[in-house]
């Protein structure tokens, strides 16, 4: 009996040592505010790849943290993150090779900590961010100090103890957690159910968008329509509801649309692809004006036709191109500024290119890149910023190995396509896709790897190659292409 007091009395001495550790929910977002500060999607508006994947990670982590201040919680499974930290200063000298010539570099970890202070100080110090500042939080120091003075050692419970009252050993639970690592097959066993419940039920609106998006493509005679963000079915079938409407009150504005793309996205204009952008926050009246000014918009897109091709006879035939899925969405207004600066930068240095000498290359202009570089599909991407005899060093030595990445990209599409072609009819899949985050080396070291499973469990599903394991609002499985 004394024993047993004895051990009770133990284990209230170290839960009060590790509450005198415990952050509140609110100390944990003071002390997260670097971290939050260098990963925050808002600030990689000119990277769209990278703002995904950390808007989300962004919502698994927050998930986590909520976890953790739920009373009781104890089923935790180690949760794996990948962040775009941001440069504190990218004109520093000391910049590590890990960084990106964008200013940011990516960061992996993995979450297994089962109280606040431990996920607070483990996110900072995986992104090399100070953990000073955490000190200075309300958290009570001196209490842990005295009682790690009283308590100078761990306390090792014996196993009898855990065999004699039911509760669960926390050191052997933390293990298992650690030792856990989610696998695709696992993961499918547990989230399958949940999956198909929510894509029977999303079947008749997906069918509803289908013929919406039909009916308006043909009314308006529209190369396509497309969303910038992966809004649930509902909400996109809202949008073309709503342009429905418009086409019925409003027919005469509608005339000049013919053969383009319309694109539901944050704000409404024309992008910089000449694509027709309505803003899914605002109402029929700005939708109309938008419509109106098409024309405008037209002439517009002519004059920055012009510009790319007086670059290109500036920089020896390279044909200047807009990329939307590497590139933020620009209305045609701001991409023209940043050709036009570009162009009059070029024009005053006069580079000695030699005329059609760079024919057959690529290259998209960067607002916020800090030095040029070479994508793997072969295009330069260059900063508006750029030093022209640096970027003329640059080009010269890069343009054999751009050549041969055009090459690569065009061997590279064919194989992607084909082996999507072959997931999908292998395992019976209703659909097969990629966010753009994902490359298309990484989307074909997936569906190999796929290929070499027998996955009955995909069967009808909508199958998206992502960077984690999630079942979206619809019913589309999400898993990460590296998955195990």
């Amino acid at each position: 009996f004394f024993y047993f007091v004895r051990l009770c009395l133990d284990k209230i001495l170290l839960q009060c040592v590790l509450q005198s550790r415990t952050l509140s929910g609110a100390d944990a977002i003071n002390a997260l505010r670097p971290f939050y500060f260098a990963v925050h999607p808002d600030f990689f508006g000119q990277h769209p790849k990278e703002r995904e994947v950390n808007e989300n990670s962004l919502k698994r982590l927050n998930g986590y943290l909520e976890n953790l201040q739920k009373p009781g919680f104890r089923s935790f499974k180690p949760t794996q993150l990948t962040f775009y930290v941001r440069e504190r200063e990218p004109n520093s000298s000391n910049v590590q090779e890990s960084f990106s010539a964008s200013g940011f570099r990516a960061v992996s970890f993995t979450l297994h900590t089962r109280d606040l202070l431990s996920t607070v100080l483990d996110i900072l110090n995986s992104c090399s961010l100070s953990t000073e500042h955490v000190q200075s939080l309300n958290v009570n120091s001196q209490s842990h100090k005295e009682a790690k003075s009283t308590v100078n050692r761990p306390i090792k419970w014996d196993k009898t103890y855990y065999s004699f009252t039911g509760f669960k050993d926390p050191e052997e639970e933390l293990e298992q957690a650690q030792r856990v690592e989610t696998t695709l097959i696992s993961w499918l066993d547990d989230n399958e159910a949940s999956a198909v419940k929510k894509l029977k039920k999303s079947l008749p609106l997906r069918k509803e968008l289908e013929r919406l998006k039909i009916e308006l493509s043909h009314e308006l005679q529209l190369s396509d329509i497309r969303w910038q963000r992966s809004w649930g079915i509902a909400h996109r079938c809202s949008q073309l509801h709503s342009l429905g409407r418009l086409v019925q009150q409003r027919p005469e504005i509608l005339k000049n649309v013919k053969g383009r793309t319309v694109v539901f996205t944050d704000r409404s204009g024309m992008s910089a692809a000449g694509h027709i952008m309505l803003g899914t926050m605002d109402v029929h009246h700005h939708w109309t004006k938008i419509f109106e000014r098409l024309p405008n918009y037209y002439k517009l897109q002519k004059r920055l036709l012009l510009l790319e091709d007086r670059i290109s006879q500036l920089l020896g035939g390279i044909q200047v191109i807009y990329i939307e899925e590497l590139q933020p969405l620009l209305t045609l207004e701001e991409y023209y500024e940043t050709l036009n600066s570009f162009y009059n930068k070029l024009r005053d240095s006069r580079l000695p290119f030699h005329p059609r000498s760079l024919r057959g290359l690529q290259m998209i202009l960067e607002s916020d890149r800090y030095a040029p570089s070479l994508h793997e599909f072969g295009h330069f991407m260059i900063p508006t910023v750029c030093d022209p005899a640096a970027l003329q060093w640059f080009i010269f030595a890069k343009a054999q190995e751009a050549r041969e990445n055009l090459k690569r990209k065009e061997e590279m599409m064919i194989t992607e396509k084909e082996l999507i072609d072959t997931s999908t009819e292998r395992f019976s899949l209703d659909r097969l896709y990629k966010e753009p985050s994902v490359s298309s080396a990484q989307m074909i070291d997936c569906c190999k790897r796929l290929l070499e499973e027998s996955l009955p469990y995909l069967q009808g599903m909508h199958l998206c190659i992502s960077h984690f394991y999630s079942v979206l609002q619809d019913g589309d499985l999400c898993i990460p292409w590296n998955w195990k």
